[in-house]
């Protein structure tokens, strides 16, 4: 089995990336929009770097290792917004040759720093995910949880909108992953700027003085402090998927459900990283993700929804993880000239 997995440290990463070319690197041909003018390197190995959220069944992994004869090693330096700013630090001695987990508020950024080389899939998604550049390779939506069971016992109605978070029936019970530290934290920040506009900062505070607690992470907010989870946490309200409730089913019901009216729609996608070693391996990786078997595993193993359009959903989703019919939206222009702007605000008048 040629395959190794690797979550090592970004020093280590780095270093190993600092190499010069692999002696095993020849041209080859590769399929759909080629990375540069030259002909594309490939190589004997493959790195894919993805998030450390990236979990696809081993045996479509060893398939695709097989297949192509490539010894895969995978490297994830953190979730999605850590995994972006690693790839920006050392974009000049790059950690890999293909990237999975870059989402739709980083995309821009990534592009325009120069991460990755535009290249597109040959393949039919779904309306409405394509980004120039880059291959959309599954999607979700980010929106609040809630523990019903908990408000149940409780006799207090599950709030449904952004401002009733912040009301004080739901005082102390609210946890969201930072945004400056965690993609679906970030992904939440801006659905409070697409809703709230120039009063986000207003809102956040309004929900720091109805007693919100800001985790590190989605893993920190979900399983340790949110009740629905396994529990035991002590708050019935967390930002999460609009899939989580498929996961917390108990007989005919889920004790967990998402709140439609504070979602804001988020689209991971695949790219080949500047500088790859192997960009024929790169570009055959893109299209393996994008078969129907890959895809077909997404929802089961990553809770998200499939990119290829016709692929067939779990049967419990489409009663207990429904896409929101109005996901808020903010302007991938806006956020590529902003976010930083609007990080930076939030740590300093929030954080």
């Amino acid at each position: 089995m040629k395959i190794r997995i690797a979550v090592a440290a970004l020093a280590a990463l780095a270093l190993a990336a600092c190499g010069g070319p692999d002696p095993d690197t020849v041209p080859g041909d590769t399929p759909g929009t080629t990375p540069s003018a030259q002909a594309p390197t490939e190589s004997t190995t493959l790195t894919v770097v993805t998030h450390d959220s990236f979990a696809l069944p081993e045996d479509l992994l060893k398939m695709f290792a097989d297949e192509t004869g490539y010894e895969v090693t995978y490297v994830a330096p953190g979730e999605g917004t850590s995994l972006v700013n690693q790839l920006i630090l050392t974009k000049d001695s790059p950690l890999g040759d293909v990237v999975f987990g870059i989402d739709s508020t980083l995309a821009s950024r990534a592009l325009r720093e120069g991460v990755v080389v535009p290249h597109v899939a040959d393949a039919k998604v779904i309306d409405g995910l394509a980004a120039e550049g880059l291959t959309p390779v599954d999607f979700g939506d980010v929106c609040v949880n809630a523990d019903t069971a908990w408000f149940t016992a409780n006799d207090v109605p599950v709030p449904a909108t952004l401002d009733d978070l912040a009301a004080p029936a739901y005082k102390d019970l609210f946890v969201v992953p930072s945004p400056t530290s965690s993609s679906p934290g970030q992904a939440f920040l801006l659905a409070t700027i697409g809703a709230k506009g120039d009063g986000w900062v207003d809102y956040w505070k309004a929900l720091q003085d109805n007693g919100v607690k800001f985790a590190s992470g989605w893993t920190e907010a979900y399983y340790t402090d949110f009740s629905g989870a396994d529990g035991k946490g002590p708050r019935p309200l967390v930002l999460s998927y609009a899939t989580s409730p498929a996961y917390t089913v108990d007989g005919d019901a889920s004790t967990t459900e998402a709140l439609l009216d504070t979602c804001i729609r988020q689209v991971e996608y695949a790219g080949i990283l500047a500088g790859a070693q192997n960009e024929v391996g790169a570009a055959k990786f893109i299209d393996f993700l994008l078969t129907p078997e890959v895809q077909a595993t997404i929802p089961e193993n990553m809770y998200m929804y499939p990119a290829l359009d016709g692929v067939e959903l779990p049967e419990e989703w489409a009663k207990f993880a429904p896409l929101s019919d109005e996901p808020i939206a903010v302007d991938g222009a806006q956020i590529d000239a902003n976010l930083e702007a609007w990080l930076r605000t939030w740590a300093e008048e929030v954080g």
